[in-house]
Formats: structure tokens, sequence, C-alpha cells
């Protein structure tokens, strides 16, 4: 039996700007201004970009985002009943020294079944900030 690991290739700065082009091109064409963070399977920000008619905070909000998912290995859209009282993670917001960010707009990233990094979207309403990070990273996927 071998416990050879096959290589994931990971996410790329050419692959991050892929993501936040196609994030914001979603975006735009629904009228929406955002702010778009990606961040590698370390939690670092491989690419940024906002806006210039964004709310300011979308910036902090993408980028919480976008950290989130990949902590958490999930979209955030999916967690946000978990952190209600009762839930799950009720008190995993407040746990960590890097804020979490339980509402909508965060996506993992995978490769080859392998989670390599996160997209998050901030600016448009929640729904429509998970719609955006979910078609970027869809998009990544061709």
């Amino acid at each position: 039996m071998s416990t050879t690991a096959t290589a994931v290739v990971p996410l790329t700065i050419q692959d991050a700007e892929a993501l936040v082009d196609a994030a914001r091109r979603a975006a735009q064409e629904a009228g929406v201004t955002v702010a778009v963070t990606v961040v590698d399977a370390g939690g670092h920000l491989l690419a940024f970009r906002r806006d210039d008619r964004a709310v300011l905070i979308a910036g902090e909000t993408s980028t919480r985002k976008a950290y989130t998912a990949l902590q958490l290995d999930s979209a955030t859209a999916d967690l946000v009943d978990a952190v209600q009282p009762g839930g799950l993670f009720h008190t995993l917001p407040t746990a960590l020294d890097r804020p979490l960010l339980f509402i909508a707009g965060g996506v993992p990233v995978h490769r080859d079944g392998r989670l390599i990094g996160a997209v998050g979207v901030g600016g448009g309403a929640p729904g429509q900030d998970h719609g955006f990070a979910t078609a970027a990273v869809e998009a990544l996927g061709r």
C-alpha cells in the first residue's frame, strides 16, 4: 500500500487575478460595486481589489469572508445559522485573534479535491456577494 500523496498545484497569482476579475465582472453585470479578496491556503493575501464607488467597509468584509471560508472550508453562506445562539459555532467569532465573518460572500477554492484558498466578496447584499464569489470559483474551474 502506497502512502505517496499527489501534489496539488497551489493557488497562483494568475488564479487569484482571474478570481478577482470574474467576481468583479459578475458584480458589474448586476450593477453592484464590490471589493474582492483572494487568500491562499495559508490565509495570506494574494489579490485584492475594491471598486472606486464600493462602500469602504467592503474591503474589510471581503477579506474576513475569504479568511472565514478558508478556515472552515465552507461557504460563509452555509455558516450563518451555526453562529446563532445555540449553534455549533456560536462562540467562534470571538474565540480567535483574527476576526471571522459569518455573512454570505466567502467561498473556498479547491483543486483536485484539496483546499487551496478562498475568495471573499463584499459590497452587495449577502446573497449577491455569495453569487459573485461562486461565479468566480466556477469560472476558475473551467
